[in-house]
C-alpha cells in the first residue's frame, strides 16, 4: 500500500490538530462566532493539493496558492499561520528528515519567495498585524523570504522558526509529541499535552498581538499551572484544565492561542511524515482519546 502524498500529509495533521479538544481553541465541541470546526476541515482539504507541490514551485509560491485555495472554501482567516509552517517542511526533500533538511530549505527562499508570501498574507488578512518599521507587508518586500521573517521574528512565533529553523517546531514540539506517544497513550492527549507545554514555554505571540505581552504573560503561567496540577492524567488536572479553557474563552477569540496551535499542527505534520504517528491509525476511540 503506498504512503499518503506529503499533501495528504499536511491534511491530516490540520484535521488531527482541530480534532484535539485544545484549550481556547476551535473543536469539533467548541467554536467562535466567526469560525467552527467545519471551516478548519475545508481549510484542510483545500491546502492538500497546493502543498503537494512544494517541492517543485517553491515556499512563497506553495503559499499564495495554499491561502488563494483556502480562501474559495472559506470566508476568512483559517490557517496562514499553518500554511507558513508547512510549506517549508513540505519542502524537504523526500528521504531528508525535516530536522535535517529545513535549513536548506529556508535558505535557499528568494526576494520573490517573500513577494509571493506578502500578497497572500494581505489576501488572508489576519488580525492585530499592525505596522513594522521595515519590509512593512503593506509593501513590497526587497529582502528574502527567510531575511523578512526574521525581521518579525521578536513579535511573532510563526515568523520565528524561518529565523531559527523551526526549532520549536522541530526541537521543541515534535520531541515532546514523540516522548508522549512513546508510553502508548492515545493521540488526543499527546497533543493537548504537547500544546500545554508549549503554551507554558513560550507566550502565545497572536494573543500577545490581539492583547499584550502582560496578558499573553499570564496565559502561559495558567497552562504551567494546569501541568502542574497533573495535566490530563489526573482529576485535578482535568478541572483545571476545563477551568483554564472557559478563562479563555470569555472574550470571544480575543484569548485563543493560535500561534501555539500552529506549531503543534507543524509538529504534528512531522511526526506523520516520520512515521511517529502511524497509518493507518488504529480503528475507534481507543488510540485517539482513550476508553
Amino acid at each position: 500500500m503506498s504512503r499518503p502524498s506529503i499533501g495528504q500529509l499536511a491534511q491530516i495533521a490540520c484535521i488531527l490538530e482541530v480534532c484535539a479538544r485544545k484549550p481556547g481553541n476551535v473543536h469539533p465541541g467548541a467554536s467562535f462566532p466567526d469560525l467552527n470546526h467545519l471551516d478548519f476541515l475545508l481549510s484542510a482539504a483545500a491546502i492538500s493539493a497546493p502543498i503537494d507541490d512544494a517541492r517543485t514551485k517553491g515556499v512563497g509560491a506553495t503559499v499564495l496558492a495554499s491561502v488563494r485555495s483556502t480562501r474559495r472554501v472559506v470566508g476568512t482567516n483559517t490557517n496562514l499561520g499553518i500554511i507558513l509552517l508547512l510549506a517549508p517542511l513540505a519542502a524537504v526533500p523526500d528521504g531528508i528528515r525535516p530536522e535535517e533538511g529545513i535549513e536548506a530549505v529556508l535558505a535557499a527562499t528568494t526576494v520573490e519567495d517573500a513577494r509571493d508570501v506578502y500578497r497572500a498574507i494581505r489576501l488572508a488578512s489576519p488580525g492585530g498585524l499592525g505596522r513594522a518599521a521595515a519590509q512593512d507587508v503593506a509593501d513590497e518586500p526587497t529582502e528574502t523570504l527567510r531575511a523578512v521573517m526574521a525581521l518579525a521574528a521578536d513579535r511573532d512565533l510563526i515568523a520565528r522558526q524561518y529565523e531559527n529553523g523551526f526549532h520549536e517546531v522541530l526541537r521543541e514540539a515534535a520531541p515532546l509529541l514523540r516522548e508522549t506517544l512513546a508510553s502508548g497513550g492515545p493521540l488526543e492527549p499527546a497533543i493537548i499535552a504537547t500544546f500545554l507545554t508549549m503554551l507554558a514555554r513560550h507566550e502565545d505571540t497572536l494573543i500577545a498581538r490581539k492583547t499584550s505581552r502582560r496578558i499573553a504573560a499570564r496565559v502561559s503561567r495558567d497552562a504551567s499551572a494546569v501541568l502542574a496540577a497533573g495535566g490530563m492524567s489526573t482529576g485535578q488536572g482535568r478541572k483545571r484544565l476545563a477551568e483554564f479553557d472557559a478563562s479563555l474563552r470569555v472574550e470571544g477569540s480575543r484569548l485563543n492561542p493560535g500561534a501555539t496551535a500552529d506549531i503543534v499542527t507543524a509538529a504534528l505534520f512531522a511526526a506523520l511524515r516520520e512515521g511517529t504517528i502511524p497509518l493507518p491509525r488504529d480503528p475507534g476511540p481507543a488510540g485517539w482519546s482513550g476508553p
